[in-house]
Formats: structure tokens, C-alpha cells, sequence
């Protein structure tokens, strides 16, 4: 390659575009950051498993046909919590689909979004599972799943089948237990 010969001008109009120029006094360079960056915290294991109750102690359930409605209401709570439920006095706050699902997938999505429903502090839940049309002998499979699973977590205080608008024997509310940093008592604590 030949080397480029500058004229004068363009030396002087480099030398007018660079300004001064200072010698540098070290060559090293640091390549270790002064300030290191703040740690991230591992993300909390949520065991949603751990929230449901020995079915060993629990009586047993019947199972429930396609047009079968499902009511649960625990113990300690009044009838009037369920007559309550069922004519929507309780706002719904969230909503899941587990159509098509199996019954694996259902059960982790299930457990899944109660938990988190629980900890953003909501009351009423509407749970989609299908009528199970299409379920061998018309005995849905994913709707006496739920009607078990419902009955054995320990934040669902009751729940009974939607209004025919909202699924019918399709779909369930759900009450569900206040979450202790929304209750009441906590609250007059922190004040």
C-alpha cells in the first residue's frame, strides 16, 4: 500500500480540528468498576402445593355430572356467606380458563393463580372448568378435580356454580380467605 503523502493545509486544518493535545501520563487501565452492583435477590420457591389440607381427614366427595351444580361452604361460616355468593354480592376480582388443560396442567394453574389472587388480596374469584361435554361416560374429569381441590385448599372459604351468564354449571366463584397483610387488625397495627 503507498503511503499518503499530506500537504501542509491539511496538517494545519487537523491540528485547528483537534485543538491541544495533553501526553497521557499512565497507560494501565482499571478494569475493575469502583461502585460493584448491588446483589439481586434470589426469587422467592413458592410451594403451592403446601396449601392444601390432608385429604385423609377430610370426608369424601361425590362426584358431580355435567349438569350437577357444586356448593361448598366451610365450617365457621354462616349460610348467608353462600346465599350471598351465589346472588354475586361479592365482586369478581379475577377470572381463570382451564378449558382444555389436563388434569396436571389445571391443577398447577389452579394453585398457581390462587396464590397469587391471595396475596394481591382478592375476595371473589371466577374459575372457568368446562362442563366436560366431551369427558368419557359424561363424568367430567376437570370439574370433580375442582370440586376436590377447591374443597382442600386452605384459602377457600366457599364457592358455589356461576349464574347461568357466567358459565352455569361451567364455571365456580370463589370466596377466598383475606390475605394477613390486608386484614383489619393489621392494618390498626401499622397506624
Amino acid at each position: 500500500m503507498a503511503k499518503k503523502i499530506l500537504t501542509s493545509e491539511d496538517s494545519n486544518l487537523f491540528r485547528q480540528s483537534i485543538g491541544s493535545v495533553r501526553n497521557v501520563q499512565s497507560d494501565k487501565v482499571v478494569l475493575t468498576p469502583a461502585n460493584k452492583p448491588k446483589p439481586y435477590p434470589k426469587p422467592a420457591v413458592i410451594n403451592v402445593d403446601g396449601h392444601l389440607i390432608d385429604t385423609a381427614t377430610s370426608m369424601p366427595v361425590e362426584t358431580v355430572g355435567i349438569e350437577d351444580s357444586m356448593s361448598f361452604l366451610n365450617t365457621g361460616l354462616q349460610n348467608n356467606v353462600l346465599k350471598k355468593l351465589r346472588r354475586g354480592y361479592f365482586g369478581l376480582d379475577a377470572e381463570i380458563d382451564l378449558h382444555g388443560l389436563n388434569s396436571n396442567e389445571a391443577k398447577r394453574q389452579l394453585l398457581n393463580f390462587l396464590h397469587y389472587c391471595v396475596e394481591d388480596g382478592y375476595r371473589c374469584v371466577h374459575i372457568v372448568h368446562g362442563k366436560g361435554h366431551r369427558s368419557p361416560d359424561n363424568h367430567p374429569v376437570l370439574k370433580n378435580n375442582l370440586n376436590i381441590w377447591l374443597r382442600q385448599h386452605k384459602d377457600v372459604q366457599a364457592f358455589c356454580s356461576a349464574a347461568q351468564k357466567n358459565g352455569g354449571t361451567g364455571a365456580v366463584v370463589v370466596l377466598l380467605q383475606l390475605s394477613d397483610k390486608y386484614s383489619y387488625h393489621n392494618q390498626q397495627d401499622l397506624e
